[in-house]
């Protein structure tokens, strides 16, 4: 059995500690390594590799740093394939999802090359008679990022190519289900010349966490998980110090208009809906259909669900994987059967279903459930499965109350053909990322990412300009050179600009 280590100082690291964890293939069924779980001792020999490598490049070069991010776009690009392939085995996405994954991960990298842009201070000449005020930003120290498992690859890349670029050091602990493509990582940025305890991955779970958490060697953290756990590390981070970004759940309602083309609102609401298995934080899991669109909304995405392809990820021709483990299955099964006996009607039924030659996968058909209300648990609850639920109203103005209501903030969408619906739309919903016949609106890395109310803890989004605020403090000097000898009157009055 294959056993994947940690990764400090530059090289694969055993754990002091002899736990493990499984790690499967969602497809078969079947366990395919184990992980080592890190201890504190485990976590506390990663920062402080991490601390030590911070004094040397912090103080690296912005052309240095840029160097190397060029370095390691270039190993990842060209790595695509092989990160891909060890999604698809460990997480179970289909390998064109993963590859996707992929390049979405690499575009912040490709943003944080542009660190020398990025971190250009301001300047104020003669703000005050031979007096000049200039500011500039300075990285943190070794600060963490705790990952989930969807997104192995891409969302441990919104954190740490800009927070290296910054100038920090920075210590993973992705999730425990889908290791090795973070170890390829770290190999990666070891070949594009990154100084070793730059970056380090510890594997683990709620001891790993909680150490990272407690660390003083640990400046800021960042998270993207459930709303529970996203509290939980907001106020036990912030209780010690740290800056904090926790992304927390989501449950994103896609509206459909009775004007809106509705093939095309079917085919992209089901695509949002089923791709990546519904595991996804972006994913539509509500769509709600306006008025006379109803009836429309739920016989087009009926027959394109019941005709999405789902099989092993490793075969092109399919269009679905498995989910993630066999817990998650029996989870999202149980959800379906809630909301058929809490009075929901299912026009596709996803439980049941077998795979040729795959019998033994964590698989889960597309269902739809219409007819859905906002007691019901297939909507309260944060199913994260393929599973989308519509729900009907007769305005636009309820949906929007609808979105509102709602505890997540995350993303939602419209799909209108009226300039008017949508401009009401996106200056009404109480939501971070909207999308405009867009189903799936994740900003571009230029952009940050992030939602409202129970999506996100902390102040700042994460990539994109305030990912660089977020890994940055700034400092502000306030400079005066007199000539030799010079005299000059101090005042005892609180200093204003002459």
């Amino acid at each position: 059995m294959k056993t994947i280590d940690h990764w400090i100082g530059g090289k694969a690291t055993a754990a002091s500690s002899t736990r493990t964890a499984p790690v499967f293939n969602p497809a078969t069924g079947a366990q395919q390594a184990e992980v080592l779980l890190a201890s504190k001792a485990d976590v506390d020999l990663a920062v402080g590799a991490a601390t030590q490598a911070f004094e040397s490049w912090s103080q690296a070069s912005l052309s240095q740093r840029a160097k190397v991010l060029f370095a390691f776009r270039e190993q990842v690009f060209n790595q695509i394939d092989e990160l891909a392939a060890l999604i698809t085995d460990e997480h179970g996405k289909v390998l064109s999802d993963a590859a996707g994954e992929v390049q979405r991960g690499l575009e912040v990298v490709e943003f944080a090359c542009g660190i020398p842009q990025l971190l250009k201070g301001d300047y104020s000449d003669q703000a005050s008679t031979g007096v000049d005020v200039f500011s500039f930003r300075e990285p943190l120290g070794a600060v963490a990022g705790i990952t989930p498992f969807n997104f192995p690859v891409m969302v441990p890349m919104w954190m740490h190519p800009v927070a290296i670029a910054c100038g920090n050091t920075f210590v993973l602990k992705p999730s425990e289900r889908d290791p090795s493509a973070s170890m390829l990582v770290a190999e990666l940025w070891q070949r594009a010349g990154l100084p070793d305890g730059v970056f380090n991955v510890v594997h683990g779970d709620k001891e790993a966490v909680d150490a990272l958490l407690d660390s003083p060697g640990v400046a800021a953290v960042s998270f993207v998980g459930s709303t529970p756990i996203a509290r939980y590390i907001h106020e036990r981070a912030s209780a010690t110090g740290k800056r904090v970004q926790a992304l927390g759940g989501a449950k994103n309602h896609a509206i459909v208009m009775p004007d809106a083309d509705i093939d095309f609102a079917a085919e992209h609401l089901v695509a949002a809906a089923f791709g990546s298995a519904g595991e996804r934080c972006m994913a539509i899991s509500a769509a709600v259909a306006v008025g006379a669109a109803g009836d429309a909304v739920v016989d087009a995405v009926t027959a394109k669900a019941a005709a999405v392809k789902v099989g092993s990820g490793r075969d092109a021709a399919n269009e679905m994987g498995p989910v993630v483990t066999k817990a998650a299955q029996e989870r999202i099964v149980g959800l379906i059967g809630t909301g058929e006996t809490q009075g929901a009607r299912l026009t596709v039924d996803g439980r049941g279903l077998v795979v040729d030659g795959f019998e033994a996968g964590f698989f889960v058909g597309p269902t739809v459930i219409d007819d859905v209300t906002t007691d019901m648990d297939v909507y309260r609850e944060e199913i994260f499965g393929p599973v989308l639920s519509v729900l009907r109203v007769d305005t636009v103005e309820e949906a929007i109350a609808l979105i509102n209501a709602n505890p997540y903030g995350n993303g939602t969408a419209i799909f209108t053909a009226s300039g008017d619906t949508a401009r009401r739309f996106q200056r009404g919903v109480k939501v971070g990322m909207i999308g405009i016949n867009v189903p799936i609106p994740v900003p571009m890395a230029y952009y940050s990412f992030g939602g409202w109310k129970d999506s996100l803890f902390g102040d700042k989004h994460v990539h994109g300009p305030e990912g660089v605020s977020f890994y940055t403090r700034a400092k502000v000097v306030t400079s005066r050179w007199p000539e030799r000898h010079h005299t000059a009157e101090a005042s005892y009055h609180f200093p204003t600009a002459t």
